[in-house]
């Protein structure tokens, strides 16, 4: 017995020694290549917990970090190039830039005044822009940072201080959309931006189809009713395999003091009721947007539940998503 150990000792041994002198240790882990999207925040523009709101929600988000949401945004991640895009720049842009570090810069203790290939911006509304104002001489200080905005939002940008000073000092430059026309990103990744009706207090909105090497996305965080697409969301979602859709408010009664219709978002069970019909046709639905009043915040809420039986789903912040 002991010379059948020995002896398979030594073989252990040789084996090794050969593994070794050939070249071939084993392979260190590799780091993740492929692109992906990643959920940076899933809450309307106001965040949660929201600014002077003592609701059951709220509270509990200030006690418990775990609760809180950040505003909503998307990173386009194209980790072999080391390149991200962020999809609008929300007033919680210091912290979404820092869960994008990783992919972003480069770690040399330093300042790096490029940290991201670009934003894209869907529209002039607090929780879509604001996060512009670190990208100027009091904060970042970036150079020649590339916005991909519509042409009514550069012009908001170019007109508008502190904004205009981004442009005018070169932290940003403009790059206009065209409309229903594919921008390139890398690694067989391109985003085609299109326009939603929406509230036109300061600029349009936009929508985002974003296609990758394997699967193709719908980003839609804000919208009037649907009723007032054209050409329809049936037809938008037409070889989209997941959309992340304007889940701003579960029902148009969640709001004590303002009626939520004027506000103009469809509530999700309008959205599901429309949406349920496609049957088999339609893509993987995730809601996204949400107000602190809505109760798809809780997941064991009976909305939450209906939601789910119903194959349906709430975005999840810290997701990523293959391209």
């Amino acid at each position: 017995m002991r010379r059948g150990v020995a002896l398979t000792g030594k073989l252990a041994a040789a084996i090794g020694l050969a593994w070794i002198l050939g070249g071939c240790r084993q392979a260190p882990p590799q780091p993740e290549i492929a692109p992906f999207l990643y959920v940076l925040g899933t809450a309307q523009d106001g965040g949660i917990p929201h600014a002077a709101c003592t609701c059951t929600r709220c509270e509990a988000a200030r006690r418990d970090s775990r609760l809180r949401r950040r505003v909503a945004s998307l990173a386009i991640v194209l980790p072999s190039s080391r390149r991200v895009y962020l999809v609008d720049a929300t007033p919680d842009f210091p912290e979404q830039l820092a869960m994008v570090g990783d992919w972003a810069l480069e770690r040399t203790g330093g300042v790096d005044r490029s940290p991201l290939e670009g934003i894209l911006l869907t529209h002039a509304h607090m929780g879509h822009y604001l996060g512009l104002a670190w990208l100027g001489f009091e904060a970042v200080h970036v150079r020649g940072l590339p916005l991909y905005v519509s042409a009514a939002m550069a012009e908001f940008l170019e007109t508008n201080e502190p904004w205009a000073r981004l442009a005018s000092s070169g932290n940003v430059t403009l790059h206009v959309l065209e409309m229903e026309r594919p921008l390139p990103l890398a690694e067989g990744v391109r985003v085609i931006p299109f326009l939603v009706p929406h509230r036109a207090e300061h600029t349009d909105t936009l929508g985002l189809r974003i296609e990758g090497p394997r699967r193709t996305f719908l980003y839609v965080p804000d919208t009037d009713g649907w009723e007032n697409w054209e050409p329809p969301l049936e037809q938008r979602l037409a070889g989209v395999d997941v959309a992340f859709l304007d889940g701003t408010f579960y029902s148009t009664d969640e709001l004590p003091d303002r009626d939520a219709r004027s506000i103009g978002h469809p509530p999700v069970v309008q959205t599901m009721g429309r949406l349920d019909g496609l049957g088999a046709a339609r893509p993987r639905v995730y809601f996204t947007h949400m107000n602190h009043s809505n109760p798809l915040l809780e997941p064991e809420s009976p909305a939450r539940r209906e939601l789910e039986r119903r194959g349906y789903g709430v975005l999840e912040e810290g997701r990523r998503w293959p391209l």
